[in-house]
């Protein structure tokens, strides 16, 4: 079972599609290349792989998994996604640090009765604002911490609309995650400044039209919101020290992908 959501965009992963544990996950595609947007808890791979087959059969090859978050309910699937197909995994390096080590406690891996084991990532995102070029297109990966200090949100334009990629705008905020509500209401309040046309969420799945995005990115960023969950401040030393890294006006540094 598949969603589609646009031409060469699909939902393929998430609580009715692959595994009840899982996050969603997306799959676009860009010509003969194409890329999944997160992986899941790995609870599900066998129903994920064959969604994956439905939507591109033997047209396009899968040659990035771009990880949103180190979460395990986003991560746990990653390291069959790559033996599977042979992508690369990207992450930012702030995450990457909990993946590569295995740190059970920040990737969150006791609230889903799991343990991730270490997971080597191959492009450690570093930049504020990154350009990945995949098959004929482009898919912008833009730092905005606040959920996990290494989150990531990714967009791409299909037919003339934004797509945002934006897994757990919602939260929550806790001190496992290392979560820092000054970074997340300013990560929302860069979100916004996107007009996004459609929001592929982790936990809420497609929101669309434009003012439905608007309003979901405003009611989790007010008050109501962010007091939705028991919020437990995260040290001051895992607070970003570098504004700059912040700076929305500088251009995006352009990813190289050898060999693809």
């Amino acid at each position: 079972m598949i969603i589609r959501i646009r031409d060469n965009l699909w939902q393929v992963g998430g609580l009715e599609l692959s595994h009840p544990s899982d996050a969603a996950v997306y799959l676009v595609r860009f010509g003969e290349k194409a890329a999944l947007i997160d992986a899941g808890t790995g609870r599900g791979h066998a129903r994920l792989r064959e969604n994956i087959a439905e939507c591109l059969k033997f047209e396009a090859q899968l040659d990035y998994l771009l990880l949103t978050h180190c979460h395990v309910d986003h991560t746990g699937g990653a390291q069959a996604v790559r033996e599977e197909y042979g992508c690369r995994i990207v992450a930012h390096e702030l995450d990457a640090a909990y993946l590569e080590s295995g740190d059970n406690r920040v990737v969150g891996s006791t609230w889903h009765g799991m343990r991730l084991a270490p997971l080597a990532v191959d492009i450690r995102l570093q930049s504020p604002d990154s350009a990945l070029s995949i098959g004929n297109g482009t898919v912008r990966a833009i730092h905005c911490p606040g959920h996990s200090p290494g989150s990531v949100v990714y967009t791409t334009e299909i037919d003339g609309e934004l797509i945002l990629f934006g897994q757990d705008v919602h939260g929550p905020l806790h001190s496992d995650f290392l979560s820092d509500e000054r970074q997340y209401l300013d990560s929302m309040t860069r979100l916004l400044a996107m007009e996004a046309d459609v929001l592929l969420e982790g936990h809420f799945g497609v929101i669309e039209p434009k003012e439905e995005v608007r309003a979901f990115i405003e009611y989790w960023r007010s008050p109501i919101g962010v007091s939705h969950y028991a919020i437990l401040y995260a040290p001051d030393d895992w607070r970003l020290n570098d504004e700059n890294a912040r700076d929305s006006d500088r251009p995006p540094e352009r990813v190289e992908m050898e060999g693809h």
